[in-house]
């Protein structure tokens, strides 16, 4: 089949969702298929910022989530005009990313399945871009259901947001849990010093790493809160953030007020190729999650490639990690917020490497065998023939 992804956001960039599309595309081209990917990164620079960013950036003063109205639709409509210039390529199926995406390919005429990645109107509630119960919340959520309905089948990334879907419009989509390309991302332990050395960090530091969208829903703040803590019993340690997002200025003013400057990096966005060195200096992983206006975690891509890189981690019991993690068996499940339970978890993990390591082999056996990027793509496959079936 000839496959084309479509998104009315950045790709590549750093987040989840672009991860998802990359590590779906290298499945689907393993079995066979060309696939072309197209976002809005391809609509020119200047054109991006004068139809989409600064008239949003406008209408925001004037009114909280006027501007993620406008440009919402305005992406859209410049995803549209890529997909026409592109329609000579005869794809025959299209897979939109997200809900003004669906509408995008839609018009297009090309039938369109859709993944749905989130909770599009309670995410931007709980990143600040619109106001809940605002009538600007309650459009975003008429855009779900129409996208929900015209598309020709839906697949969510986890069992809730597809009872969200269903809830949201009837429908009844296919949930296929996130994934990993299992041979891109794999224990590395031998390149650990080397790493380490390359980064500017000692072979005696031990290292904590948060490979997180810094954005409230993603419990960023906890880690912080919590290591004073560690230091005490662990002077030696240190904290990692890989990622950018709206609650940048505030975690940056919280590792101030800890003083505690020398003990932890932001690196902020980096290239996800680059994140993969962080998994493998890093001693854990945390994956701190909490639920935030109605959001709550889907099938973590951060925690799989942590489980998958051989790294124990910790990760906060909501959502789709509840699913991923066996508590004590594959990982530890802390309560979300919950700064005491975190520090012994931490903690716990430094002073027993052995049964950090016993959690993190076992973590990776469960990879290979539940989220492979290739068995995947089998099953989208599956679903855009099905798509290609009906009328």
């Amino acid at each position: 089949m000839k496959i084309l992804i479509t998104t009315v956001f950045d790709y590549p960039h750093a987040g989840g969702l672009s991860t998802h599309v990359t590590t779906l595309k290298a499945g689907l081209e393993a079995r066979g298929h060309e696939v072309d990917v197209l976002s809005i990164s391809d609509v020119p620079g200047w054109q991006s910022k004068f139809i989409a960013r600064g008239p949003s950036f406008v209408l925001n003063k004037v009114k909280k989530g006027k501007g993620i109205l406008w440009s919402r639709k305005a992406r859209q409509n410049m995803l549209k005009t890529l997909i026409e210039k592109n329609k000579h390529k005869q794809y025959d199926i299209i897979n939109a990313q997200d809900v003004f995406a669906t509408f995008a390919s839609l018009e297009s005429g090309i039938p369109t399945v859709s993944t749905v990645h989130g909770y599009m109107a309670f995410e931007a509630v709980s990143a600040g871009s619109v106001e809940e119960n605002s009538e600007e919340a309650k459009f975003l959520q008429e855009m779900e259901k129409k996208a929900y309905s015209q598309t020709r089948k839906v697949i969510t990334v986890d069992q809730r947001i597809k009872d969200y879907v269903k809830k949201q419009a009837g429908v009844e989509g296919t949930a296929i849990r996130n994934f990993i390309d299992i041979h891109d991302f794999k224990p590395a332990v031998e390149k650990k010093a080397e790493l380490r050395k390359k980064h500017g960090f000692s072979e005696d530091d031990l290292i904590f790493f948060v490979p997180r969208r810094l954005t409230k829903k993603n419990g960023v703040i906890y880690p912080t809160l919590a290591f004073p803590k560690v230091l005490e019993k662990f002077p030696n340690a240190k904290l990692i953030y890989a990622g950018m997002g709206e609650a940048f200025e505030e975690l940056k003013a919280l590792v101030a007020e800890k003083g505690l400057e020398n003990q932890v990096t932001l690196l902020g966005a980096i290239p996800h190729k680059q994140v993969k060195d962080f998994f493998a200096l890093a001693d854990v992983v945390l994956v701190p999650s909490i639920h935030s206006a109605g959001v709550e975690e889907a099938t973590s891509i951060s925690a799989l490639e942590a489980m998958g890189s051989g790294i124990p981690l910790i990760a906060c019991a909501v959502g789709g990690l509840k699913e991923i993690v066996d508590h004590e068996k594959d990982g530890l499940l802390v309560e979300e917020r919950n700064v005491e339970e975190l520090e012994d978890a931490m903690i716990y993990l430094l002073e027993n490497p052995e049964t950090g390591a016993a959690l993190a082999q076992r973590a990776r056996q469960k990879i290979e065998d539940e989220y492979s990027h290739l068995a995947a793509a089998e099953k989208y496959e599956q679903i855009y023939l099905s798509a290609l079936e009906q009328k």
